[in-house]
């Protein structure tokens, strides 16, 4: 799986990729059909405590999961995006093996 990431308003730093890197290999063992994936990490400017925004685009076959998370930290964030992420795979894999 192929994993592109695309910070704005800032530099993402190495460990951060790393440890979301790995959150997001893990799903692979709920669903082995994922073309790739793009991460938007975005620093949004406002006075509040949850400005890190973590966008996940998942591409399966013939179809693209999204999850979209606001949090304190970006590790937060991709924690629970991965719980997101979890659950869209296992229905969208139902759903194909009710097809087939």
């Amino acid at each position: 799986m192929e994993i592109n990431f695309q910070s704005v308003n800032f530099t993402a730093d190495q460990k951060l990729l790393d440890y979301i890197t790995k959150k997001i290999q893990k799903l692979n063992t709920f669903y082995d059909g994922i073309v790739d994936a793009i991460i938007y990490l975005k620093v949004e400017n406002d006075a509040s405590n949850n400005n890190k925004v973590l966008e996940v685009k998942l591409n399966v076959y013939h179809q693209t999961l999204f999850c979209s998370e606001h949090c304190r930290t970006f590790e937060c964030a991709i924690d629970l995006a991965f719980e997101s992420l979890k659950v869209q795979l296992k229905k969208y894999k139902e759903k194909t093996l009710q097809v087939q």
